[in-house]
Protein backbone atom coordinates (compact mmCIF):
# COMPACT_ATOMS: atom_id res chain seq x y z
CA UNK A 1 0.00 0.00 0.00
CA UNK A 2 1.13 3.61 -1.20
CA UNK A 3 -0.46 5.72 1.11
CA UNK A 4 -4.17 5.31 3.43
CA UNK A 5 -6.80 8.61 3.24
CA UNK A 6 -8.36 9.87 6.19
CA UNK A 7 -11.61 8.18 7.65
CA UNK A 8 -14.65 8.54 6.24
CA UNK A 9 -18.38 7.62 7.38
CA UNK A 10 -18.98 5.48 4.81
CA UNK A 11 -17.12 4.94 1.34
CA UNK A 12 -18.92 3.94 -1.87
CA UNK A 13 -17.77 1.75 -4.50
CA UNK A 14 -19.05 3.10 -7.80
CA UNK A 15 -21.24 6.35 -8.96
CA UNK A 16 -23.66 5.07 -10.58
CA UNK A 17 -27.60 5.71 -9.99
CA UNK A 18 -27.01 3.41 -6.75
CA UNK A 19 -23.81 5.12 -5.75
CA UNK A 20 -24.83 8.60 -7.00
CA UNK A 21 -28.39 8.37 -5.04
CA UNK A 22 -26.90 6.69 -1.88
CA UNK A 23 -24.45 9.40 -1.54
CA UNK A 24 -27.08 11.92 -1.48
CA UNK A 25 -29.30 10.87 1.37
CA UNK A 26 -25.97 9.78 3.50
CA UNK A 27 -24.60 13.54 2.80
CA UNK A 28 -27.67 14.97 3.21
CA UNK A 29 -28.16 13.14 6.50
CA UNK A 30 -24.77 14.64 7.53
CA UNK A 31 -22.63 11.92 7.15
CA UNK A 32 -18.78 12.19 5.50
CA UNK A 33 -19.09 10.34 2.33
CA UNK A 34 -16.40 9.19 -0.30
CA UNK A 35 -17.12 7.72 -3.28
CA UNK A 36 -14.53 5.82 -5.74
CA UNK A 37 -15.74 5.28 -9.07
CA UNK A 38 -13.20 3.69 -11.75
CA UNK A 39 -14.09 5.85 -14.79
CA UNK A 40 -13.74 9.75 -15.29
CA UNK A 41 -15.65 12.77 -14.29
CA UNK A 42 -18.33 13.54 -17.21
CA UNK A 43 -19.84 17.16 -16.86
CA UNK A 44 -23.14 17.04 -18.61
CA UNK A 45 -23.01 20.73 -20.51
CA UNK A 46 -19.20 19.80 -21.67
CA UNK A 47 -19.06 16.38 -22.67
CA UNK A 48 -22.36 16.03 -24.29
CA UNK A 49 -22.80 19.43 -25.63
CA UNK A 50 -25.71 20.19 -27.69
CA UNK A 51 -23.51 22.52 -30.17
CA UNK A 52 -21.67 19.40 -31.50
CA UNK A 53 -23.61 16.87 -33.81
CA UNK A 54 -24.06 13.60 -32.24
CA UNK A 55 -21.65 11.02 -33.87
CA UNK A 56 -23.23 7.74 -34.60
CA UNK A 57 -19.50 6.48 -35.28
CA UNK A 58 -17.65 7.62 -32.04
CA UNK A 59 -20.83 6.59 -29.55
CA UNK A 60 -22.43 3.49 -31.44
CA UNK A 61 -20.37 1.85 -33.27
CA UNK A 62 -16.75 2.50 -31.29
CA UNK A 63 -19.30 3.09 -28.32
CA UNK A 64 -16.55 5.60 -26.66
CA UNK A 65 -18.16 5.86 -23.33
CA UNK A 66 -18.54 2.09 -22.92
CA UNK A 67 -16.07 0.64 -20.41
CA UNK A 68 -13.93 -1.52 -23.04
CA UNK A 69 -13.60 -5.30 -22.90
CA UNK A 70 -9.29 -3.96 -22.03
CA UNK A 71 -10.04 -2.69 -19.08
CA UNK A 72 -11.85 -5.30 -17.84
CA UNK A 73 -13.77 -8.58 -19.01
CA UNK A 74 -15.65 -11.67 -18.04
CA UNK A 75 -15.40 -15.13 -19.11
CA UNK A 76 -18.61 -17.13 -20.17
CA UNK A 77 -19.66 -20.66 -21.09
CA UNK A 78 -22.46 -22.52 -21.25
CA UNK A 79 -22.20 -25.50 -18.86
CA UNK A 80 -19.97 -26.63 -16.35
CA UNK A 81 -18.08 -29.08 -18.50
CA UNK A 82 -16.76 -26.45 -21.14
CA UNK A 83 -13.85 -24.31 -20.55
CA UNK A 84 -14.74 -20.85 -20.59
CA UNK A 85 -13.21 -17.83 -22.71
CA UNK A 86 -12.76 -14.21 -22.29
CA UNK A 87 -14.83 -12.03 -24.33
CA UNK A 88 -12.01 -10.06 -26.21
CA UNK A 89 -15.17 -7.66 -28.69
CA UNK A 90 -17.82 -5.53 -27.79
CA UNK A 91 -21.06 -7.11 -27.31
CA UNK A 92 -24.49 -6.99 -24.85
CA UNK A 93 -22.34 -5.72 -21.99
CA UNK A 94 -23.15 -1.70 -21.87
CA UNK A 95 -20.92 -0.60 -18.71
CA UNK A 96 -20.28 2.24 -17.98
CA UNK A 97 -16.95 3.78 -17.40
CA UNK A 98 -17.79 7.18 -15.94
CA UNK A 99 -19.10 9.15 -13.23
CA UNK A 100 -22.68 8.07 -13.71
CA UNK A 101 -21.98 4.37 -14.91
CA UNK A 102 -24.19 2.63 -17.12
CA UNK A 103 -27.34 5.58 -16.10
CA UNK A 104 -25.06 8.02 -18.75
CA UNK A 105 -26.00 6.41 -21.83
CA UNK A 106 -28.91 3.89 -20.74
CA UNK A 107 -32.10 4.24 -23.42
CA UNK A 108 -33.65 5.33 -19.91
CA UNK A 109 -36.95 2.96 -20.07
CA UNK A 110 -38.14 3.74 -16.36
CA UNK A 111 -40.69 0.58 -15.16
CA UNK A 112 -41.52 -0.43 -11.65
CA UNK A 113 -41.50 -4.25 -11.39
CA UNK A 114 -45.03 -5.98 -10.66
CA UNK A 115 -46.28 -6.69 -7.11
CA UNK A 116 -46.07 -10.37 -7.87
CA UNK A 117 -42.28 -10.08 -9.16
CA UNK A 118 -41.52 -10.00 -5.66
CA UNK A 119 -43.17 -12.68 -4.05
CA UNK A 120 -42.10 -14.96 -6.75
CA UNK A 121 -42.19 -18.59 -5.32
CA UNK A 122 -44.79 -17.89 -2.86
CA UNK A 123 -47.20 -16.28 -5.70
CA UNK A 124 -46.46 -18.97 -7.71
CA UNK A 125 -46.77 -21.94 -5.43
CA UNK A 126 -50.03 -20.49 -4.15
CA UNK A 127 -51.45 -20.15 -7.44
CA UNK A 128 -50.28 -23.02 -9.69
CA UNK A 129 -48.57 -25.71 -7.34
CA UNK A 130 -44.77 -26.12 -6.82
CA UNK A 131 -45.36 -28.53 -9.75
CA UNK A 132 -45.22 -25.13 -12.14
CA UNK A 133 -41.48 -24.89 -12.06
CA UNK A 134 -39.31 -26.32 -13.93
CA UNK A 135 -36.64 -29.01 -12.61
CA UNK A 136 -33.67 -26.92 -10.76
CA UNK A 137 -35.45 -23.41 -11.36
CA UNK A 138 -34.50 -21.10 -8.38
CA UNK A 139 -37.31 -19.20 -7.38
CA UNK A 140 -37.31 -17.33 -4.06
CA UNK A 141 -39.61 -14.36 -2.59
CA UNK A 142 -37.16 -11.15 -1.99
CA UNK A 143 -37.92 -10.23 1.37
CA UNK A 144 -39.72 -7.10 0.33
CA UNK A 145 -43.14 -6.49 -0.91
CA UNK A 146 -44.29 -4.13 -3.82
CA UNK A 147 -46.31 -1.82 -0.91
CA UNK A 148 -43.11 -1.22 1.12
CA UNK A 149 -41.03 -0.31 -1.79
CA UNK A 150 -44.00 2.26 -3.11
CA UNK A 151 -42.88 5.11 -1.52
CA UNK A 152 -39.27 4.38 -2.52
CA UNK A 153 -40.50 4.06 -5.95
CA UNK A 154 -41.84 7.51 -5.90
CA UNK A 155 -39.19 9.00 -4.51
CA UNK A 156 -36.80 7.73 -7.18
CA UNK A 157 -39.12 8.90 -9.72
CA UNK A 158 -39.59 12.68 -9.12
CA UNK A 159 -35.85 12.86 -8.15
CA UNK A 160 -35.05 11.42 -12.24
CA UNK A 161 -38.28 13.20 -13.64
CA UNK A 162 -39.75 9.79 -14.96
CA UNK A 163 -42.12 10.74 -18.15
CA UNK A 164 -45.33 8.37 -18.06
CA UNK A 165 -49.21 8.12 -17.93
CA UNK A 166 -50.24 6.41 -14.75
CA UNK A 167 -52.92 3.20 -14.53
CA UNK A 168 -53.36 2.60 -10.67
CA UNK A 169 -53.64 5.64 -8.26
CA UNK A 170 -54.31 5.38 -5.04
CA UNK A 171 -56.11 1.70 -5.84
CA UNK A 172 -58.42 3.33 -8.89
CA UNK A 173 -57.58 2.64 -12.34
CA UNK A 174 -56.74 5.33 -14.59
CA UNK A 175 -57.28 5.90 -18.58
CA UNK A 176 -54.58 5.57 -20.80
CA UNK A 177 -52.30 3.78 -18.18
CA UNK A 178 -50.84 -0.13 -17.17
CA UNK A 179 -54.07 -1.58 -15.56
CA UNK A 180 -51.67 -4.25 -14.52
CA UNK A 181 -49.50 -2.18 -12.69
CA UNK A 182 -48.98 -1.78 -8.73
CA UNK A 183 -50.99 1.09 -7.14
CA UNK A 184 -48.97 4.12 -7.09
CA UNK A 185 -49.43 7.01 -4.90
CA UNK A 186 -49.05 9.62 -7.23
CA UNK A 187 -49.08 10.34 -10.82
CA UNK A 188 -45.68 10.54 -12.35
CA UNK A 189 -44.00 13.71 -12.64
CA UNK A 190 -43.58 14.62 -16.39
CA UNK A 191 -46.14 13.86 -18.75
CA UNK A 192 -45.73 10.75 -20.94
CA UNK A 193 -43.93 11.51 -24.32
CA UNK A 194 -46.05 11.67 -27.79
CA UNK A 195 -46.14 8.85 -29.71
CA UNK A 196 -44.49 8.02 -32.96
CA UNK A 197 -46.25 6.79 -36.06
CA UNK A 198 -44.84 3.08 -35.15
CA UNK A 199 -46.17 3.68 -31.84
CA UNK A 200 -50.06 4.60 -33.09
CA UNK A 201 -50.26 1.71 -35.44
CA UNK A 202 -49.52 -0.62 -32.54
CA UNK A 203 -51.51 0.73 -30.11
CA UNK A 204 -54.25 0.64 -32.43
CA UNK A 205 -53.99 -2.82 -33.77
CA UNK A 206 -53.71 -4.35 -30.27
CA UNK A 207 -56.75 -2.81 -28.91
CA UNK A 208 -58.95 -4.14 -31.82
CA UNK A 209 -57.42 -7.49 -30.27
CA UNK A 210 -58.62 -6.91 -27.28
CA UNK A 211 -55.10 -5.78 -25.13
CA UNK A 212 -54.38 -3.06 -23.24
CA UNK A 213 -51.65 -0.86 -24.96
CA UNK A 214 -50.17 2.21 -22.67
CA UNK A 215 -46.67 4.60 -23.37
CA UNK A 216 -43.95 2.78 -21.82
CA UNK A 217 -42.27 5.01 -18.61
CA UNK A 218 -39.75 6.94 -19.14
CA UNK A 219 -36.50 8.96 -18.04
CA UNK A 220 -36.37 11.17 -21.23
CA UNK A 221 -38.60 13.93 -19.87
CA UNK A 222 -42.13 14.74 -21.08
CA UNK A 223 -41.75 18.68 -19.67
CA UNK A 224 -39.85 21.00 -18.15
CA UNK A 225 -39.13 19.95 -14.26
CA UNK A 226 -37.91 20.87 -11.18
CA UNK A 227 -36.93 17.59 -9.69
CA UNK A 228 -36.83 16.42 -6.06
CA UNK A 229 -33.54 18.03 -5.71
CA UNK A 230 -33.67 21.59 -6.81
CA UNK A 231 -32.53 20.60 -10.80
CA UNK A 232 -33.89 21.88 -13.45
CA UNK A 233 -34.41 19.62 -15.87
CA UNK A 234 -35.29 20.11 -19.99
CA UNK A 235 -37.99 18.65 -22.17
CA UNK A 236 -36.91 15.88 -24.25
CA UNK A 237 -36.32 17.21 -28.06
CA UNK A 238 -36.79 13.35 -30.03
CA UNK A 239 -32.98 14.06 -31.61
CA UNK A 240 -32.31 10.20 -31.58
CA UNK A 241 -29.23 10.05 -29.95
CA UNK A 242 -30.22 8.36 -27.06
CA UNK A 243 -28.95 5.11 -26.04
CA UNK A 244 -25.38 4.55 -25.68
CA UNK A 245 -24.96 8.56 -25.74
CA UNK A 246 -24.92 11.02 -23.16
CA UNK A 247 -27.56 14.19 -23.31
CA UNK A 248 -26.05 17.75 -23.16
CA UNK A 249 -29.68 19.00 -23.51
CA UNK A 250 -30.64 18.00 -19.77
CA UNK A 251 -33.57 16.12 -21.03
CA UNK A 252 -32.53 12.03 -20.10
CA UNK A 253 -32.90 10.88 -16.56
CA UNK A 254 -29.14 10.31 -15.81
CA UNK A 255 -26.92 10.65 -11.98
CA UNK A 256 -25.53 13.38 -14.22
CA UNK A 257 -28.20 15.54 -14.51
CA UNK A 258 -30.24 14.34 -11.95
CA UNK A 259 -27.88 14.01 -8.54
CA UNK A 260 -24.50 15.55 -9.34
CA UNK A 261 -25.07 18.60 -9.64
CA UNK A 262 -26.90 18.82 -5.89
CA UNK A 263 -24.23 16.24 -4.59
CA UNK A 264 -21.07 17.95 -5.45
CA UNK A 265 -22.02 21.10 -3.67
CA UNK A 266 -21.53 19.07 -0.52
CA UNK A 267 -18.24 19.61 1.69
CA UNK A 268 -18.93 16.45 3.26
CA UNK A 269 -19.16 14.58 -0.37
CA UNK A 270 -15.41 13.40 -1.68
CA UNK A 271 -15.39 11.88 -5.13
CA UNK A 272 -12.24 9.84 -6.09
CA UNK A 273 -12.33 9.02 -9.90
CA UNK A 274 -10.39 7.35 -12.18
CA UNK A 275 -9.53 4.57 -9.21
CA UNK A 276 -10.16 1.12 -9.24
CA UNK A 277 -11.37 -0.58 -6.02
CA UNK A 278 -9.75 -4.02 -5.97
CA UNK A 279 -10.97 -5.29 -2.57
CA UNK A 280 -13.09 -4.55 0.44
CA UNK A 281 -10.41 -5.11 3.82
CA UNK A 282 -12.06 -6.62 6.86
CA UNK A 283 -11.21 -6.56 10.63
CA UNK A 284 -8.90 -8.61 12.24
CA UNK A 285 -11.15 -11.09 13.34
CA UNK A 286 -13.42 -10.92 10.16
CA UNK A 287 -16.81 -9.80 11.45
CA UNK A 288 -16.81 -6.33 9.25
CA UNK A 289 -15.07 -4.69 6.48
CA UNK A 290 -12.88 -1.65 7.43
CA UNK A 291 -12.71 0.00 3.89
CA UNK A 292 -11.58 -0.63 0.26
CA UNK A 293 -8.33 -0.70 -1.38
CA UNK A 294 -7.47 1.04 -4.53
CA UNK A 295 -5.75 1.48 -7.60
CA UNK A 296 -5.07 5.47 -8.75
CA UNK A 297 -4.86 6.63 -12.10
CA UNK A 298 -1.48 6.62 -11.34
CA UNK A 299 -0.88 3.25 -10.45
CA UNK A 300 -0.54 3.73 -7.15
CA UNK A 301 -2.39 1.72 -4.39
CA UNK A 302 -4.47 3.27 -1.76
CA UNK A 303 -6.28 2.81 1.53
CA UNK A 304 -9.34 4.48 1.73
CA UNK A 305 -10.89 3.79 5.75
CA UNK A 306 -14.64 3.86 6.44
CA UNK A 307 -17.25 2.81 9.18
CA UNK A 308 -19.57 1.66 6.20
CA UNK A 309 -18.69 -0.12 2.97
CA UNK A 310 -21.46 0.58 0.37
CA UNK A 311 -20.79 -1.33 -3.06
CA UNK A 312 -22.66 -0.27 -6.09
CA UNK A 313 -21.01 -1.04 -8.94
CA UNK A 314 -22.16 -2.67 -11.93
CA UNK A 315 -24.09 -6.28 -11.02
CA UNK A 316 -21.14 -8.30 -12.33
CA UNK A 317 -18.40 -6.04 -10.54
CA UNK A 318 -20.47 -5.90 -7.31
CA UNK A 319 -20.12 -10.31 -7.22
CA UNK A 320 -16.81 -10.11 -7.95
CA UNK A 321 -15.30 -7.76 -5.79
CA UNK A 322 -17.43 -9.31 -2.89
CA UNK A 323 -15.77 -12.65 -4.46
CA UNK A 324 -12.19 -11.49 -4.26
CA UNK A 325 -12.70 -10.17 -0.73
CA UNK A 326 -13.64 -13.21 0.83
CA UNK A 327 -17.47 -12.06 1.83
CA UNK A 328 -19.89 -15.09 1.81
CA UNK A 329 -19.96 -18.77 0.92
CA UNK A 330 -19.28 -19.25 -2.92
CA UNK A 331 -21.96 -20.99 -4.40
CA UNK A 332 -21.67 -25.01 -5.40
CA UNK A 333 -23.91 -25.96 -8.13
CA UNK A 334 -23.05 -29.40 -7.62
CA UNK A 335 -24.26 -29.81 -3.87
CA UNK A 336 -26.53 -26.55 -3.75
CA UNK A 337 -24.37 -25.14 -0.92
CA UNK A 338 -23.34 -21.36 -0.96
CA UNK A 339 -25.01 -17.99 -1.73
CA UNK A 340 -22.31 -16.32 -3.55
CA UNK A 341 -22.64 -16.51 -7.05
CA UNK A 342 -25.67 -18.50 -7.07
CA UNK A 343 -29.55 -16.96 -8.42
CA UNK A 344 -27.96 -15.15 -11.41
CA UNK A 345 -30.03 -14.51 -14.50
CA UNK A 346 -30.30 -12.52 -17.50
CA UNK A 347 -33.62 -11.57 -19.98
CA UNK A 348 -35.55 -13.23 -22.55
CA UNK A 349 -36.19 -10.96 -25.36
CA UNK A 350 -38.31 -12.69 -28.37
CA UNK A 351 -38.99 -10.55 -31.55
CA UNK A 352 -40.92 -9.60 -34.59
CA UNK A 353 -39.17 -7.79 -37.43
CA UNK A 354 -41.82 -5.95 -39.71
CA UNK A 355 -41.04 -4.64 -43.66
CA UNK A 356 -44.08 -2.15 -44.30
CA UNK A 357 -45.24 -2.12 -48.01
CA UNK A 358 -45.47 1.95 -48.30
CA UNK A 359 -45.08 3.49 -44.49
CA UNK A 360 -43.73 6.59 -43.87
CA UNK A 361 -42.66 5.93 -39.51
CA UNK A 362 -40.11 8.87 -39.81
CA UNK A 363 -37.44 6.92 -37.05
CA UNK A 364 -35.21 9.45 -36.80
CA UNK A 365 -37.56 10.96 -34.27
CA UNK A 366 -36.97 8.92 -31.26
CA UNK A 367 -35.85 8.49 -28.44
CA UNK A 368 -34.20 5.55 -26.12
CA UNK A 369 -37.60 4.39 -24.41
CA UNK A 370 -40.19 5.76 -27.44
CA UNK A 371 -42.67 3.03 -26.79
CA UNK A 372 -46.14 1.38 -26.66
CA UNK A 373 -46.56 -1.68 -24.66
CA UNK A 374 -49.06 -4.19 -23.87
CA UNK A 375 -48.35 -5.81 -20.41
CA UNK A 376 -51.06 -9.00 -20.91
CA UNK A 377 -48.67 -11.22 -21.35
CA UNK A 378 -46.11 -10.12 -18.34
CA UNK A 379 -45.12 -11.67 -15.35
CA UNK A 380 -48.20 -13.77 -13.85
CA UNK A 381 -50.40 -11.28 -15.47
CA UNK A 382 -52.29 -14.17 -17.08
CA UNK A 383 -53.38 -17.74 -16.99
CA UNK A 384 -50.03 -20.07 -17.24
CA UNK A 385 -51.65 -23.37 -15.87
CA UNK A 386 -50.62 -25.68 -18.67
CA UNK A 387 -47.87 -23.89 -20.64
CA UNK A 388 -45.23 -25.15 -18.33
CA UNK A 389 -43.11 -22.19 -17.80
CA UNK A 390 -43.61 -19.12 -15.27
CA UNK A 391 -42.96 -15.65 -16.46
CA UNK A 392 -43.82 -13.64 -19.65
CA UNK A 393 -43.26 -10.58 -21.32
CA UNK A 394 -44.00 -6.97 -21.99
CA UNK A 395 -44.63 -6.80 -25.48
CA UNK A 396 -43.82 -3.56 -27.07
CA UNK A 397 -43.63 -1.21 -30.40
CA UNK A 398 -40.39 0.27 -29.75
CA UNK A 399 -39.27 3.15 -31.61
CA UNK A 400 -35.61 3.76 -30.71
CA UNK A 401 -33.43 3.06 -33.80
CA UNK A 402 -33.24 5.47 -36.40
CA UNK A 403 -29.59 6.11 -37.00
CA UNK A 404 -28.67 5.52 -40.31
CA UNK A 405 -25.88 3.13 -39.80
CA UNK A 406 -27.48 1.04 -37.14
CA UNK A 407 -30.73 0.77 -40.12
CA UNK A 408 -28.54 0.03 -42.87
CA UNK A 409 -28.54 -3.62 -42.46
CA UNK A 410 -32.18 -4.22 -41.54
CA UNK A 411 -33.61 -5.01 -45.12
CA UNK A 412 -35.92 -7.34 -46.69
CA UNK A 413 -34.75 -11.31 -47.08
CA UNK A 414 -33.13 -11.36 -50.60
CA UNK A 415 -32.48 -7.40 -50.94
CA UNK A 416 -28.38 -6.99 -51.90
CA UNK A 417 -26.17 -5.75 -49.72
CA UNK A 418 -24.09 -3.58 -51.72
CA UNK A 419 -24.32 -0.97 -54.98
CA UNK A 420 -27.41 0.63 -55.95
CA UNK A 421 -29.84 -2.46 -55.35
CA UNK A 422 -28.88 -1.79 -51.81
CA UNK A 423 -29.30 1.68 -51.87
CA UNK A 424 -32.59 1.62 -53.45
CA UNK A 425 -33.48 -1.05 -50.56
CA UNK A 426 -32.17 1.05 -48.11
CA UNK A 427 -33.92 3.81 -49.07
CA UNK A 428 -37.30 1.71 -48.78
CA UNK A 429 -36.38 -0.06 -45.81
CA UNK A 430 -35.86 3.00 -43.42
CA UNK A 431 -39.41 4.23 -43.89
CA UNK A 432 -40.60 0.90 -43.61
CA UNK A 433 -38.46 -1.14 -41.10
CA UNK A 434 -40.13 -1.66 -37.24
CA UNK A 435 -40.05 -3.80 -34.21
CA UNK A 436 -42.32 -5.62 -31.69
CA UNK A 437 -39.89 -6.57 -29.12
CA UNK A 438 -40.92 -8.72 -26.01
CA UNK A 439 -38.36 -8.05 -23.18
CA UNK A 440 -39.18 -10.71 -20.79
CA UNK A 441 -38.46 -12.25 -17.64
CA UNK A 442 -35.72 -14.74 -16.94
CA UNK A 443 -35.36 -17.12 -13.91
CA UNK A 444 -32.19 -18.77 -12.34
CA UNK A 445 -30.99 -22.29 -12.26
CA UNK A 446 -29.06 -24.20 -10.32
CA UNK A 447 -26.55 -24.65 -13.19
CA UNK A 448 -26.62 -21.04 -14.10
CA UNK A 449 -23.89 -19.17 -11.76
CA UNK A 450 -20.98 -17.10 -11.23
CA UNK A 451 -17.43 -17.76 -9.66
CA UNK A 452 -14.07 -16.47 -10.18
CA UNK A 453 -11.77 -17.85 -12.99
CA UNK A 454 -9.24 -20.56 -12.75
CA UNK A 455 -7.35 -19.18 -15.59
CA UNK A 456 -7.65 -15.45 -16.85
CA UNK A 457 -7.03 -12.73 -14.91
CA UNK A 458 -6.94 -9.13 -15.00
CA UNK A 459 -4.70 -6.46 -15.19
CA UNK A 460 -3.91 -5.93 -11.33
CA UNK A 461 -3.66 -9.97 -11.44
CA UNK A 462 -6.45 -10.69 -10.01
CA UNK A 463 -8.80 -13.64 -11.49
CA UNK A 464 -11.34 -12.70 -13.82
CA UNK A 465 -15.52 -13.18 -13.24
CA UNK A 466 -16.40 -16.29 -15.14
CA UNK A 467 -20.44 -16.97 -16.08
CA UNK A 468 -21.64 -20.60 -16.93
CA UNK A 469 -24.97 -19.43 -17.99
CA UNK A 470 -27.30 -20.70 -20.76
CA UNK A 471 -30.74 -20.25 -21.42
CA UNK A 472 -32.57 -22.94 -18.86
CA UNK A 473 -35.97 -24.58 -20.18
CA UNK A 474 -38.41 -22.23 -18.43
CA UNK A 475 -36.61 -19.22 -20.23
CA UNK A 476 -36.73 -21.41 -23.52
CA UNK A 477 -40.50 -21.65 -23.33
CA UNK A 478 -41.33 -18.18 -22.32
CA UNK A 479 -39.34 -16.89 -25.17
CA UNK A 480 -41.23 -18.96 -27.73
CA UNK A 481 -44.52 -18.05 -26.15
CA UNK A 482 -43.64 -14.72 -26.04
CA UNK A 483 -41.95 -14.92 -29.96
CA UNK A 484 -45.26 -16.40 -31.36
CA UNK A 485 -47.59 -13.24 -29.54
CA UNK A 486 -45.29 -10.95 -31.36
CA UNK A 487 -45.97 -12.54 -34.98
CA UNK A 488 -49.78 -12.90 -33.60
CA UNK A 489 -49.59 -8.87 -33.36
CA UNK A 490 -47.75 -8.22 -35.93
CA UNK A 491 -50.19 -10.47 -38.36
CA UNK A 492 -52.99 -8.16 -37.54
CA UNK A 493 -51.09 -4.91 -38.84
CA UNK A 494 -52.00 -3.39 -41.77
CA UNK A 495 -49.70 -2.96 -44.92
CA UNK A 496 -46.86 -5.39 -43.68
CA UNK A 497 -45.11 -7.40 -46.46
CA UNK A 498 -42.62 -9.27 -44.91
CA UNK A 499 -42.10 -10.39 -40.47
CA UNK A 500 -39.56 -12.28 -39.29
CA UNK A 501 -40.12 -13.71 -35.74
CA UNK A 502 -37.49 -14.77 -33.48
CA UNK A 503 -36.85 -15.78 -29.53
CA UNK A 504 -33.13 -15.86 -29.07
CA UNK A 505 -33.31 -17.56 -25.67
CA UNK A 506 -35.60 -20.12 -27.80
CA UNK A 507 -33.00 -20.87 -30.23
CA UNK A 508 -30.08 -21.33 -27.82
CA UNK A 509 -28.10 -18.58 -28.69
CA UNK A 510 -25.51 -17.58 -26.71
CA UNK A 511 -26.66 -14.73 -24.38
CA UNK A 512 -23.71 -12.43 -25.29
CA UNK A 513 -24.57 -11.53 -28.74
CA UNK A 514 -25.62 -7.56 -29.70
CA UNK A 515 -29.72 -8.70 -29.87
CA UNK A 516 -29.07 -10.08 -26.89
CA UNK A 517 -29.79 -7.91 -23.43
CA UNK A 518 -27.47 -6.24 -20.99
CA UNK A 519 -29.86 -6.61 -18.26
CA UNK A 520 -27.81 -9.03 -15.82
CA UNK A 521 -28.91 -10.07 -12.64
CA UNK A 522 -28.54 -11.87 -9.01
CA UNK A 523 -25.42 -13.82 -8.29
CA UNK A 524 -25.63 -11.53 -4.73
CA UNK A 525 -28.75 -11.84 -4.41
CA UNK A 526 -31.42 -10.08 -1.01
CA UNK A 527 -33.91 -12.71 0.66
CA UNK A 528 -35.11 -13.81 4.89
CA UNK A 529 -32.61 -16.46 4.63
CA UNK A 530 -29.05 -16.72 5.17
CA UNK A 531 -29.30 -20.21 3.70
CA UNK A 532 -30.49 -18.62 -0.02
CA UNK A 533 -29.52 -15.38 0.19
CA UNK A 534 -26.20 -13.10 0.64
CA UNK A 535 -27.82 -9.52 1.86
CA UNK A 536 -31.10 -9.43 3.98
CA UNK A 537 -33.82 -7.54 3.17
CA UNK A 538 -32.02 -3.95 3.55
CA UNK A 539 -29.20 -5.27 0.89
CA UNK A 540 -26.81 -5.48 4.44
CA UNK A 541 -24.83 -8.35 4.18
CA UNK A 542 -25.37 -11.65 6.36
CA UNK A 543 -21.57 -12.02 7.76
CA UNK A 544 -20.38 -7.94 8.06
CA UNK A 545 -23.39 -5.83 9.14
CA UNK A 546 -21.75 -2.76 7.77
CA UNK A 547 -21.49 -3.74 4.37
CA UNK A 548 -24.06 -2.92 1.75
CA UNK A 549 -24.49 -4.27 -1.73
CA UNK A 550 -26.36 -2.20 -3.84
CA UNK A 551 -27.80 -2.96 -7.73
CA UNK A 552 -29.25 -5.59 -9.58
CA UNK A 553 -26.62 -7.74 -8.26
CA UNK A 554 -29.68 -8.24 -5.66
CA UNK A 555 -32.22 -8.78 -7.48
CA UNK A 556 -33.23 -13.30 -7.13
CA UNK A 557 -35.08 -12.93 -10.55
CA UNK A 558 -35.45 -10.47 -13.24
CA UNK A 559 -38.90 -9.21 -14.43
CA UNK A 560 -39.83 -8.46 -17.62
CA UNK A 561 -38.98 -4.49 -17.16
CA UNK A 562 -35.87 -2.89 -16.96
CA UNK A 563 -34.03 -2.77 -13.59
CA UNK A 564 -32.85 0.94 -13.21
CA UNK A 565 -36.02 2.85 -11.42
CA UNK A 566 -36.24 -0.80 -9.25
CA UNK A 567 -32.41 -0.81 -8.14
CA UNK A 568 -33.02 2.96 -7.68
CA UNK A 569 -36.25 2.33 -5.19
CA UNK A 570 -34.08 -0.46 -3.50
CA UNK A 571 -30.95 2.02 -2.77
CA UNK A 572 -33.27 4.88 -1.05
CA UNK A 573 -34.90 2.07 1.24
CA UNK A 574 -31.59 0.79 2.03
CA UNK A 575 -30.59 4.57 2.90
CA UNK A 576 -33.61 4.99 5.13
CA UNK A 577 -32.63 2.10 6.84
CA UNK A 578 -28.96 2.71 7.30
CA UNK A 579 -30.06 6.68 8.57
CA UNK A 580 -33.06 5.78 10.53
CA UNK A 581 -32.08 2.66 12.41
CA UNK A 582 -28.61 1.12 11.71
CA UNK A 583 -26.54 4.63 12.41
CA UNK A 584 -28.89 4.48 16.44
CA UNK A 585 -27.45 0.91 16.49
CA UNK A 586 -24.79 -0.14 14.32
CA UNK A 587 -25.30 -4.18 13.63
CA UNK A 588 -27.37 -6.89 11.92
CA UNK A 589 -30.64 -4.69 10.06
CA UNK A 590 -31.99 -8.56 10.09
CA UNK A 591 -31.11 -11.74 12.80
CA UNK A 592 -30.43 -14.47 11.11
Amino acid sequence: MDYQRPKADAVIVGLGWSGSVMAEELTRAGLNVVAVERGAWRETSKDFPTTTDPDELKYSVRKEILQPPAVETYTVRNNASQTALPGREWNNWTLGMNVGGAGTHWAAAAWRFLPTDFQLESHITERYGREQFVDGLIAQDWGITYDELEPFYDRFEKIAGIAGTAGVVNGERQPGGNPFEGSRSDHFPTPALVRSRWNDIFDDTTKKMGYHPFPVPAGTLGSAYTNALGINLAPCTYCGYCQLYGCGNWSKSSPNACVMPALTRRENFTMLTQCEVTRIEKSRDGQTATGVTFVDADGHTGFQPADMVIVAAYQLDNVRLLMLSEFGQMYDHRTGEGTLGRAYSFQTLSYAFLHFENERLNPFMNTGALATQIDDFNGDNFDHTGLGFIGGAGIQALSNAGLPIGLSSELPEGAKQWGSSWKRSFQHAYQNWAMIQGQGTSHSHRDQFLDLDPTYKDRHGNPLLRMTYDYNLNDQRSGAFIRDRCRDIAEQIEGVRHIRAVSFAENHYSPYTGFDSSHTTGGAVMGLDPNTSVLNRYQQHWDAHNLFVLGASSFPNNAGYNPTVTLGALTIWTARAIIDDYLQNPGPLVRS
